[in-house]
């Protein structure tokens, strides 16, 4: 299999065309993250969203393996930024 029609141009899988927010607390002593999953943009488009993101909601994140981990809990704040961009996103887990 040379050739994968699973893979978009940025390497990630194409997935549904969501995108889910996850609140993870594993790892951190308690202090919770959001996770943004389901992105199926370039390395370049996802570090400069991944920016957008930080610096309106006033916090630190990093990206790590396609998924953008965000310093905050409040995913709502999140979703309503990312659905102004223009995408579609669901809050996924409790």
């Amino acid at each position: 299999m040379a050739h994968c029609s699973c893979k978009t141009a940025g390497g990630l899988s194409s997935g549904d065309g969501t995108i889910r927010l996850f609140r993870e607390t594993k790892g951190r002593k308690g202090k919770g993250v959001t996770l943004i999953k389901g992105l199926t943009i370039t390395s370049d488009e996802l570090a400069k969203l991944a920016k957008t993101l930080k610096s309106s909601c006033g916090v630190g994140g990093a990206i790590k393996a396609g998924v953008i981990e965000l310093q905050i809990v409040d995913r709502e704040k999140v979703k309503l930024l990312l659905e102004r961009a223009g995408y579609s996103v669901k809050i996924a887990g409790g």
